[in-house]
């Protein structure tokens, strides 16, 4: 039996909801697999760990300045085990932008991380104008406006492929 760590950082709840997702996969499974948001304030027990997993979501382009602070801080525990990043974003509703070479997202994430990961992970997020502020739905209907996704101010749509984060589940238990 395995014994799972997934870490993560979410804005919207989103990124939160894939974290418990790939955690009840990994228990179905028969494994133990615990979830903690890297902002809540826990000193993660790295030795109680097989694998390790960090999943975050991009906003503007970029990830929250506590992504990278935590993987500065806790580098060294991250890469001493079996490890995984996942990044959660939008531009991935595109399958081609699914893959390393195609999302800007992920390069980004490993040209100005100390912690380069031994797995990728690139999952599609979610459209949720109406929980956003005005402001970032404004910005967000832009960037889609130029991308050629939804702008409709009442969508809500969840791109994430739910079916392969279990088989992302089931492969974070081959590392």
């Amino acid at each position: 039996m395995k014994s799972v760590l997934v870490l993560y950082f979410s804005r919207g709840g989103h990124t939160a909801k894939i974290a418990q997702a790939i955690a009840a996969r990994i228990r179905h499974q028969g494994h133990e697999c615990d979830v903690l948001n890297i902002n809540d304030g826990t000193e993660p027990q790295w030795d109680k760990y097989d694998t390790l997993v960090l999943g975050a979501c991009v906003l503007y382009g970029t990830y929250h300045k506590s992504v990278f602070a935590f993987v500065q801080k806790y580098q060294q525990q991250l890469s001493a085990k079996p490890n995984s990043f996942f990044c959660v974003n939008v531009v991935a509703r595109k399958p081609e932008k699914r893959v390393l070479e195609n999302n800007k997202y992920l390069q980004k994430f490993l040209m100005m991380s100390p912690w380069q990961p031994g797995d990728l992970k690139i999952i599609p997020g979610k459209v949720d104008y109406p929980s956003w502020p005005w402001y970032d739905r404004l910005a967000i209907q832009l960037i889609m406006k130029m991308t050629d996704g939804p702008t409709d101010p009442k969508s809500v749509i969840d791109y994430t492929d739910w079916q392969d984060l279990d088989v992302y589940a089931d492969h974070l238990l081959t590392l």
